[in-house]
């Protein structure tokens, strides 16, 4: 008969970062969500055509990808070309 394996134990320190890693990965997914989300309303913004929702949302969406940076969320390029995007949209958007 073979022997049963033991699963070993871990060690308090790594459990106390898988629930830390646990932790982390929720608040930067709803994060993430929430960069998204202003995307989006964005967007809205753009086709409802009001120059004042527009610069609320731009200003809103530049402060998440800003601070989604910050937090290593999204890699710096990605926000800048994301805000050049925008600025274009908003820019046509407003002439329009």
């Amino acid at each position: 008969m073979a022997k049963k394996e033991e699963k070993k134990t871990k060690r308090p320190t790594a459990e106390k970062r898988l629930i830390q890693a646990e932790k982390r990965r929720e608040i930067n997914k709803a994060f993430k969500t929430r960069m998204r989300t202003a995307a989006r309303k964005f967007k809205a913004a753009i086709t409802g055509g009001d120059t004042s929702i527009i610069s609320a949302a731009l200003s809103e969406a530049y402060s998440l990808l800003d601070k989604g940076v910050k937090r290593g969320l999204i890699k710096l390029n990605k926000a800048s070309r994301d805000k050049a995007r925008m600025a274009a949209k908003a820019a046509s958007g407003k002439a329009a």
